[in-house]
């Protein structure tokens, strides 16, 4: 019989684990399945992700002053909830920190790819303030690191104050393909064979296209190049807020009516299951033929529109049903809030079904209580303060275990930045 997608073959392996692999039927397979901690997400499809973030960095962005990076490509070897790393690569996540230390411009920060490389959703107040204050004349600089199925692509660049690209390059496993930055400008023309014109333009930086951009519409690209695969990933990106209002960046081209969305895809039923699974809430929806964009509530046998009576947390809970519907399309997922009007355990439900998704997702959050082995592990907690991003794992000398009660420890001042 197979092993499970997700047995781990290292040595540091858990007990029920290296059970699983001598299993003799699949039905007692998944008998073992349905005992690990009520992880639901262990019983599903382990992503086949062809493009992860294994490393974003940023400096001289808004309350970043100096040079601030996360890296997601060195886990820890924990045997338990290895759904949260794909290929040595963390692809969940929960970013915690005190108000006031840029974890929403942190994130910001990551998406400030859809803005420089694509024409996806964004926020038109986004440059009013991009650059650090304290070195407004400086350039504000990016640099991502991606894992292309074992090929490493290094993309960095920088812009000023107004968001004009001051210098770019990319790099594909430590060889440059191509480099543009104050007066110079070099491309390896044996992949891009470029005029002396167009050279001596990207030299003189007479516009601020984008080099990337400019490659995928001058050449035409085997299936799976790299370039394609960089711009399919910044397409499908997307930053949400799960408040009263759809604040979204990336990933869609325009705003869409949630309800109207539900009704037209046929999900009223799907909402209603999710609504009760995640929450505890049981609702029968309906809708009139005279307004296809409302749901109605039926209340005692009578209908009420339903946006009339939901809560702050109900309504964050639908605008998360209508993107969670989308989000195994996504390529990167940062939720930023996410449980701003949640119960706490509400909260843990809800990570539940994000971490199962098909997509590298990141969350933001005050909520100590998701801070516990049952949902992720300690390399996968992560602290933003004092313009430093680590993981829990590193934030102490301790050996941290499956069993230590991390959300205890955190309160105690167990954990350093």
């Amino acid at each position: 019989m197979a092993v499970p997608a997700f047995a781990s073959d290292r040595s540091g392996e858990s007990k029920i684990f290296r059970n699983l692999k001598k299993a003799t039927s699949a039905r007692k397979t998944v008998k073992k399945l349905r005992k690990l901690d009520d992880c639901m997400y262990f019983c599903r499809e382990i992503i086949n992700t062809t493009v992860m973030l294994k490393k974003f960095s940023v400096s001289n962005f808004r309350g970043f002053p100096q040079k601030i990076e996360w890296d997601l490509s060195k886990p820890n070897r924990y045997a338990f909830n290895q759904h949260a790393v794909v290929k040595d690569i963390i692809k969940n996540g929960i970013i915690y920190g005190p108000n006031g230390t840029g974890k929403t411009n942190f994130s910001l920060a990551i998406f400030d790819l859809v803005y420089h490389l694509t024409q996806k959703w964004k926020d038109s107040t986004y440059f009013n303030n991009y650059v650090y204050a304290g070195k407004a004349d400086m350039p504000v600089s990016f640099e991502y690191v991606f894992d292309f199925s074992g090929t490493t692509l290094s993309y960095n660049y920088s812009k000023n104050a107004e968001g004009i690209l001051q210098s770019e390059e990319l790099a594909v496993n430590g060889k440059q393909v191509f480099t543009r930055g104050g007066d110079s400008f070099k491309i390896n023309e044996d992949e891009f064979p470029l005029s002396e014109t167009v050279k001596n333009d990207f030299g003189l930086n007479r516009n601020n296209v984008s080099i990337v951009n400019f490659l995928l519409s001058a050449f035409p690209l085997k299936k799976g190049h790299y370039l394609l695969l960089l711009s399919d990933f910044a397409n499908n990106m997307l930053w949400f807020r799960c408040l009263r209002e759809n604040q979204f960046v990336g990933f869609e081209q325009k705003r869409t009516q949630i309800f109207q969305y539900i009704i037209q895809n046929n999900l009223i039923t799907k909402f209603e299951e999710f609504l009760c699974r995640v929450s505890g809430q049981k609702f029968s929806f309906e809708v009139v033929s005279t307004d296809n964009e409302r749901l109605y509530c039926d209340i005692d046998g009578k209908l009420i529109p339903f946006d009339v009576i939901e809560s702050t947390g109900t309504q964050s809970l639908s605008l998360l049903f209508y993107w969670m519907s989308k989000l195994n399309e996504a390529s990167f997922v940062f939720i930023d809030e996410f449980d701003a009007f949640y119960h706490y355990n509400l909260s843990f439900e809800v990570c539940k079904e994000l971490f199962s998704l098909n997509c590298q997702l990141f969350l933001s959050s005050h909520n100590t209580y998701l801070m516990t082995n049952d949902l992720l592990r300690p390399d996968c907690n992560f602290i933003l303060n004092d313009n430093k991003i680590k993981p829990l794992s590193n934030c102490t000398e301790k050996e941290l275990r499956f069993d230590h009660n991390i959300e205890k420890m955190f309160r105690g001042g167990a954990f350093k930045v």
